[in-house]
């Protein structure tokens, strides 16, 4: 069959589609409000878990804030203790001998024996060398022959002015009589002082004569070198034969001799401790090689003046030392015991606190914590000195946590025993 008008499609199409069935329909829609219970329940869930971490990161915050507030520390503690009564201050120095002579040569020759060396020890007065001049001796015989021949001029003097004298005794009350001549008279009185002055002139050249042999003969005892002192002979330049000089400047220098018997030290004392040195204070000093023996010493003698430029006080310290285990020239340290002028404390360097607000140390008051400011005076090492801030038996704590507040309450326990 032929057709020859437009052929509808559309309609053609709609009659084809076959209609949809009713329970189709309705398994569809149960199935998106499944799909829309399911991404609730799933938003739910996921917000329900939230709130409960978060509820128990609260909880375990609080609890951890309130454990933190009722938390009681233990730590340990140390007593305040007053400082003693003499502060002990412990200096470098050197030994040195108490007494020290170098021994010139006061007479020219020949040593001709030397009794003594290096290390020896000498009692005072005893001969260390013999010095041989034997033209010290012609010399002393010269001397003695022009004394003499001087005495006998005096001699000679006496004896014309006795005569001058027994000349005018006799001639005076002639020449006052007219008997004998004025200018007679005046020749024997003239002639009296004159013989008078030739005494006196041979006197003093006796005298004279006399102190220069005295010279000579102090020279011959200069031959034999004596000790001044007890001591022990620390340097020796001559031997037998050599040839010595006595001169003021250029004498041969022949011995060193050092007394010690009593040591001396010289410190300098710092500016802080000073003012409490003084004559009579009581002083050790130890030396590295003597580990276990302390060698009791006092103060003798100060500058009484501190050093601008070091602010130091020079001291010396006396020593005695009768058997010799001390020698000169050592270093050692000189602890000095200077009574304290102002009162302090000692605390353990443990317990300082240095912050923002400078040093403190916390000090424990019926359990609870303190932080007192401090004025340290001296660090002593382990321990400090303390003038103000802390009072006697005060307890402090020990190696202070870096968070600890004043209020914080704490459990003591004793200070644990320190091991060297």
């Amino acid at each position: 069959m032929n057709f020859n008008g437009p052929v509808n499609t559309e309609g053609t199409a709609e009659t084809d589609r076959a209609p949809e069935q009713p329970g189709h329909t309705e398994r569809r829609g149960r199935k998106g409000r499944l799909i829309v219970v399911g991404v609730a329940v799933v938003l739910m869930g996921a917000l329900t878990a939230g709130a409960w971490t978060h509820l128990t990161q609260y909880r375990l915050s609080a609890d951890a804030a309130e454990q933190e507030r009722d938390l009681v520390r233990s730590v340990h503690v140390a007593t305040v203790k007053p400082s003693g009564e003499f502060d002990v201050v412990k200096l470098p120095a050197t030994t040195s001998a108490f007494a020290t002579a170098n021994i010139f040569a006061r007479a020219s020759g020949y040593i001709t024996k030397r009794e003594v060396d290096i290390g020896d020890r000498v009692k005072q007065g005893q001969l260390l060398a013999e010095i041989e001049a034997p033209e010290l001796d012609h010399q002393i015989a010269q001397a003695e022959a022009t004394l003499s021949q001087l005495k006998w001029a005096l001699q000679q003097a006496e004896a014309n002015r006795v005569l001058a004298k027994i000349t005018w005794d006799r001639d005076r009350p002639l020449v006052e009589k007219g008997w004998v001549t004025a200018q007679q008279g005046s020749i024997d009185e003239q002639t009296l002082k004159a013989q008078e002055a030739a005494v006196s002139v041979a006197q003093a050249n006796v005298k004279a004569e006399e102190a220069q042999l005295q010279v000579l003969h102090q020279q011959k005892l200069y031959q034999s070198v004596v000790a001044p002192f007890d001591g022990v002979i620390t340097q020796r330049n001559i031997d037998v034969g050599s040839l010595v000089q006595a001169d003021a400047t250029s004498g041969t220098f022949m011995f060193t001799i050092m007394q010690g018997s009593v040591i001396r030290t010289q410190v300098f004392v710092p500016q802080d401790s000073a003012f409490g040195v003084k004559p009579g204070i009581d002083a050790a000093v130890h030396v590295p090689e003597i580990p276990d023996r302390a060698f009791p010493g006092t103060v003798t003698r100060i500058a009484d003046a501190i050093q601008p430029g070091s602010r130091t006080l020079l001291t010396e310290v006396d020593i005695p030392n009768p058997d010799g285990a001390l020698r000169p020239g050592i270093y050692c340290t000189v602890e000095l015991h200077i009574p304290r002028k102002t009162p302090s404390f000692t605390v353990s360097a443990d317990a300082i606190i240095f912050n923002q607000a400078g040093l403190q140390v916390a000090v424990v008051e019926n359990g609870v914590v303190h932080l007192h400011k401090i004025g340290v005076v001296r660090d002593l090492g382990r321990e400090v000195l303390i003038n103000t801030g802390v009072k006697r038996g005060d307890q402090v704590i020990l190696n202070p946590a870096v968070d600890l507040a004043d209020g914080t309450k704490v459990r003591t326990q004793p200070e644990p025993v320190r091991t060297s």
